[in-house]
């Protein structure tokens, strides 16, 4: 009696202890859960005004600063803010040129800059980052982009010349000229990208970032 007792303890102790690892498992599911809440938190603490797209049209592809704008891309979803149109010219299909990007990188999930930042004008949080720019080689095909790292801080930190596809979102509305005067401005943009948009450590971790970005040619 007493081991068929100790063998019914043992089976019921298993059998918790399975119950608990199920319950610890987060599936993508959960996780893209997550991603939603984290990003409509930091909307909310950073009092964003999310426009749609036909509004953004309407405004001229552009976003009010004044109001915090954000437009949501539907279909990347990516939200972005134009904080400065650039000068020079856009990227031209057909073209293929190298652009020098600065910028931050900030963790929604995890509420944190990360070490990923290479503009100490752009850090979020204040935090001191090496200022070494990215230079990435972008082509436009068919209104369609594609890019790698040639070098810089985002290369080095994850290890691939991938270039997250939420950053060539602001290409179709910003021009990428390289300042010649005291009156010209290189393109500036805030991004909020999903993981399904950003590199492959926030792909496969299911992380959405935060960005502050400038785009410029490189020469």
């Amino acid at each position: 009696m007493i081991i068929k007792m100790k063998k019914i303890l043992f089976i019921m102790i298993a059998f918790a202890a399975v119950l608990s690892s199920c319950n610890d498992y987060e599936t993508y599911g959960d996780k893209k859960e997550k991603e939603r809440n984290a990003i409509a938190k930091f909307i909310s603490d950073s009092s964003i005004v999310v426009i749609t797209e036909d509004q953004f049209n309407q405004q001229g592809y552009t976003t009010n600063l004044s109001r915090n704008e954000f437009v949501k891309l539907d279909k990347s979803g990516v939200y972005m803010q134009i904080v400065r149109e650039g000068c020079g010219d856009m990227i031209k299909d057909g073209e293929t040129t190298r652009l020098v990007c600065r910028f931050s990188e900030f963790d929604i999930l995890e509420d944190t800059t990360t070490v990923c930042n290479n503009n100490p004008d752009l850090a979020y949080g204040g935090k001191s980052v090496v200022a070494i720019p990215d230079i990435i080689q972008v082509s436009r095909s068919s209104g369609s982009f594609t890019a790698s790292f040639e070098s810089g801080i985002m290369y080095t930190v994850y290890g691939s010349s991938s270039v997250p596809a939420g950053w060539l979102v602001p290409l179709s509305y910003v021009k990428v000229g390289r300042p010649q005067s005291e009156t010209d401005d290189c393109a500036k943009v805030r991004l909020i990208v999903p993981h399904s948009q950003g590199h492959a450590t926030a792909s496969s971790n299911v992380t959405p970032c935060y960005y502050e970005l400038t785009y410029q040619r490189e020469s």
